[in-house]
């Protein structure tokens, strides 16, 4: 298994709030009508910052997007299909700022298990 995580900046032509909803109601089920995401993503979330007083420091990012793939292999697939390649991708661009966006590829160590 194989993970991809991203840290999202938005493009900043649009607001936060214009960035979420795209994100979440246009981005996400345009990714899963990939026909290879079926056979090789395992999991796929979004997640977006919320305000409150954290014992933390926010990063300033506008999102993150995790992405449990089977293998390197299926990876390739799924971002080298005609689907992501001709509307998937195009997509990112009217709404993430790719400059800024940091991606991380790498495998998954369980440190506590899903206790749910």
């Amino acid at each position: 298994m194989i993970k991809m995580t991203m840290l999202l900046k938005r493009n900043p032509e649009i607001g936060h709030r214009e960035f979420v909803r795209h994100h979440r109601e246009t981005h996400g089920p345009l990714f899963r009508s990939i026909p290879e995401a079926e056979t090789h993503v395992l999991r796929y979330i979004q997640t977006h910052p919320v305000e409150g007083d954290f014992p933390v420091p926010q990063a300033e990012y506008d999102g993150t997007a995790e992405i449990w793939f089977d293998s390197t292999e299926g990876m390739r697939a799924v971002l080298g299909s005609d689907t992501y390649q001709n509307k998937v991708f195009p997509d990112e661009k009217t709404f993430l700022d790719h400059e800024t966006t940091l991606i991380l590829v790498g495998e998954q160590t369980e440190i506590i298990e899903d206790r749910k």
